[in-house]
């Protein structure tokens, strides 16, 4: 996306502190000397076949930017294509409850949106959020040392495409994909203020795969730094390994690791469905927050206490050249 927008001219104001420009989760600015204000969009297809589900996720994975840079949503938008002349409305109101529920659940308002008829349906939302100066998680920051923790298994573009092929034997996979998906990255508001500016660079796992985000998180220009990432200690939705030995793996999982692949070394002996787990395109995935080893054992068990059991430490970051080494 980022060469697309080459040649836009971005707007130069002291107030700005993120736009598209590096890789941020949101576009960020200050609104006085104590709050900056968060603003994101994100919208989807369908994951599961369950509309009030798949509003939930929807709404889940839209909010996500806003904890993602330690901030608290507060309002929230609809967005919404739908097919009205092949489904019923019934099936848009599930929808738009599940994202209610959501919404709610991280205790933002949900205070309307905008609606297209459209020949597929997609939902998601614009969000705004705030956070406290002091407290702001960006992209980049990390430092030679640091470790990384994730926050949920990895795997969801590989259940989900064995979930739309109609795979027999999966309903323990889908089961473990939609809790996840459906767990809001409300970590900001779980962790203790001293532990929030502890943390020094986030993101969230989407589109872009376990590999995207963490190169982004690389691409510091005041440092430059490699990631060494134990592969085996990446957490796994249930079945991710075997359905992807069977060929459910998405076209943007392919994509993914075409455009990355460059930057990833590896050094060991890997199959090919143990590589294509750095790659998959996630929906709704975890953070991956960089902190200095001092804190990582607090910050561990403050996820693992609000409800993110699998919280595990994947990496080191290394002095480099913005290249993840997988061993």
């Amino acid at each position: 996306m980022a060469h697309i927008l080459e040649g836009i001219p971005q707007i130069k104001d002291d107030r700005i502190l993120a736009t598209w420009d590096g890789g941020e989760d949101a576009a960020l600015w200050k609104i006085d000397d104590k709050r900056l204000g968060i603003l994101t969009v994100d919208f989807i297809t369908p994951v599961v076949d369950d509309p009030y589900i798949w509003g939930q996720i929807a709404a889940t994975n839209s909010i996500s930017d806003v904890f993602a840079m330690g901030g608290r949503p507060i309002i929230a938008l609809n967005i919404v294509g739908f097919p009205t002349q092949t489904l019923p409305l019934d099936v848009l109101k599930k929808i738009l409850e599940g994202g209610f529920s959501k919404t709610r659940e991280a205790g933002a308002f949900l205070l309307g949106g905008h609606s297209v008829v459209d020949s597929e349906p997609k939902y998601g939302m614009v969000v705004y959020g705030e956070v406290y100066a002091g407290s702001v998680w960006r992209t980049t920051g990390a430092r030679a040392g640091d470790l990384l923790l994730l926050t949920k298994p990895v795997g969801t573009g590989i259940v989900a495409t064995a979930l739309k092929a109609g795979a027999d034997g999966i309903a323990e996979s889908t089961a473990d994909a939609v809790k996840w998906m459906t767990t809001l990255n409300d970590i900001p508001l779980k962790l203790t203020d001293g532990l929030c500016r502890a943390v020094r660079a986030a993101t969230d796992v989407t589109g872009f795969g376990l590999a995207g985000h963490i190169l982004d998180m690389l691409s510091d220009r005041n440092e430059r730094l490699n990631l060494r990432l134990s592969l085996r200690d990446v957490p796994l939705l249930t079945g991710t390994l075997d359905l992807a030995n069977e060929g459910f793996v998405p076209g943007g999982t392919h994509r993914n690791r075409e455009a990355y692949n460059d930057k990833v070394k590896i050094d060991g002996r890997y199959s090919s469905a143990e590589l294509d787990v750095m790659f998959d395109a996630q929906t709704s995935g975890g953070l991956l927050l960089a902190i200095s080893p001092a804190h990582a054992g607090e910050l561990l068990e403050a996820c693992r206490a609000a409800g993110f059991h699998r919280t595990t430490v994947i990496g080191e970051f290394t002095s480099g050249e913005g290249n993840i080494k997988v061993s």
